[in-house]
């Protein structure tokens, strides 16, 4: 006769499902003195918390910018942009304030100049009828490192993309 599991093994498994995938980024605003927002980015989910809080959640993969800015009675006194992509389960990440669980870190700047400047490479990069989402992992890395070291990056070009989009299809 078959008995029922007891103890561990009748513990139900664990099996992730889409919803523990997925990379959530919380988004605040609160006039004149903080704001978090995405630049760009397919979001997949959005839930609102609160009126000044809400979570916007990505699919593994996915590649978005998230901005934020933090301001008192005399103006901003901390602004910040980074590019990550959403990971997928079991991989490693970088922790970023606000990102749960995090993401693989494409670029990381602070200071109004800089976001500024990292703000206008994105412009660009849609002036060229590219998506940023779209555009190449090494180009946001160029950017960050070239605005790091207060240089101004290369800008992202039709044939940079079409490269990028045959190297990708050459490694999957």
């Amino acid at each position: 006769m078959n008995h029922p599991p007891t103890g561990a093994a009748a513990m139900p498994r664990h099996t992730p499902s889409p919803r523990d995938a997925m990379t959530d980024v919380e988004l605040i605003w609160i006039e004149k003195r903080l704001e978090h927002w995405i630049r760009f980015g397919r979001v997949a989910a959005e839930r609102i918390m609160t009126r000044k809080t809400r979570v916007v959640s990505f699919r593994p993969d996915a590649v978005f910018a998230f901005a934020r800015w933090v301001a008192n009675d005399y103006g901003t006194v901390h602004s910040r942009i980074d590019i990550l992509r959403a990971v997928r389960s079991g991989e490693a990440y970088t922790t970023v304030p606000f990102v749960r669980p995090g993401g693989e870190l494409y670029l990381s700047i602070q200071g109004w100049a800089k976001v500024r400047a990292v703000l206008a490479a994105i412009d660009a990069v849609e002036a060229v009828g590219v998506d940023p989402c779209d555009a190449a992992p090494d180009h946001w890395r160029h950017v960050h490192n070239r605005l790091s070291i207060g240089e101004r990056p290369r800008p992202y070009t039709a044939e940079r993309h079409a490269a990028w989009l045959k190297r990708k299809a050459i490694e999957s």
